[in-house]
């Protein structure tokens, strides 16, 4: 089941007083990586500014997926290898509150944990970084490019078959480094790291959504926090934002549906206009041979169940079939 709140809780602090008189201490869990000491910091800051007297500490925890750096995601399990050893510090005590990026939280959550706000999202996009500025359609045949998306390599080579797709894993630093010392004649990202930590002018271009439909919550900042904490609940609402909140809904009722694991290439991107959501998502195989993909708008206060329903049509369409071909064996 899904621990994320309806959209009609979701409207700034869940009390406008202040906090209880006094001093008040909240320890945020975080990855230790650059960009995530930088996410962890900037929602410390936003939580301290809204709240005179508020102190933010971050305590710095070392996941699985930080552990192992040579085998690739699909293999591990997935991305929920980032966030585990956070939420267990939550369950815990050892932390009161976790920055996670969305793109890495399963859709189903631990008991007594919840996906409480999410913070306004950055540039969703995936961008190309080449060692001698060459644009994706001029990339030689052949080219190698480094990623350690399933997403992001099925859509490439669904475009451009030719490709060598290199498996590259690290943090975003290890990944620069890569470009030049891995023989690779690109690298692809996801735009949002890039412009947290002002390394954007490296890019060479910004991927539309029709050649590399970002992940499901690229570029957003979701805090976890447990049910059972009221205080760290009212504290932390101030920072949700309504519009891409939503947005993150109906792209991860997609990806519940779905229910393919890790070893399946997904996409989806909601974007919101007023009260209106439109929400794109495909499914793929590796190879990118197969690609099957489509669009749904509705109403924001349905942002779940319209990712339910773009899932669906997908599935009708043949996408249940790759999910089955795609999936481990039983036991």
């Amino acid at each position: 089941m899904s621990q994320e709140l309806p959209a009609a809780s979701r409207e700034g602090p869940a009390d406008p007083r202040p906090l209880a008189p006094g001093p008040h201490r909240l320890r945020l869990g975080t990855r230790g990586s650059q960009l995530a000491l930088w996410q962890a910091r900037h929602i410390a800051g936003r939580l301290e500014a809204a709240w005179p007297g508020l102190a933010v500490a971050l305590v710095t925890i070392k996941t699985t997926g930080d552990k192992i750096q040579d085998v690739p995601l699909a293999k591990l399990g997935g991305k929920a290898l980032f966030v585990k050893e956070i939420e267990e510090a939550l369950l815990d005590g050892i932390v009161d509150l976790a920055v996670h990026s969305m793109k890495d939280v399963p859709t189903d959550l631990p008991g007594g944990l919840r996906i409480l706000a999410i913070g306004q999202r950055e540039d969703p996009h995936d961008v190309l970084i080449s060692r001698t500025g060459t644009a994706f359609a001029d990339l030689p045949r052949g080219a190698r490019v480094g990623t350690s998306s399933l997403r992001r390599q099925a859509q490439l080579l669904h475009r451009r078959p030719d490709l060598e797709i290199i498996g590259l894993r690290g943090n975003l630093d290890t990944r620069l480094r890569k470009l030049a010392t891995e023989g690779l004649d690109a690298i692809v990202l996801a735009a949002a790291g890039l412009r947290r930590l002002g390394l954007f002018d490296r890019v060479t271009e910004v991927l539309p959504p029709e050649l590399s439909l970002p992940a499901i919550g690229q570029g957003a900042l979701g805090i976890e926090v447990r049910e059972s904490d009221p205080l760290t609940t009212q504290t932390v609402l101030v920072v949700d934002h309504a519009d891409t909140h939503a947005a993150v809904d109906a792209e991860r009722g997609f990806l519940r549906r779905l229910e393919g694991g890790c070893q399946v290439p997904f996409a989806a991107h909601a974007s919101v206009v007023g009260d209106a959501i439109r929400l794109q998502g495909l499914v793929a195989t590796p190879d990118g041979r197969q690609l099957i993909r489509g669009e749904r708008q509705g109403p924001r206060a349905a942002a779940t169940s319209i990712g339910t329903a773009l899932a669906e049509d997908l599935l009708a369409r043949g996408a249940d079939r790759i999910i089955r071909a795609l999936a481990p064996p039983a036991g």
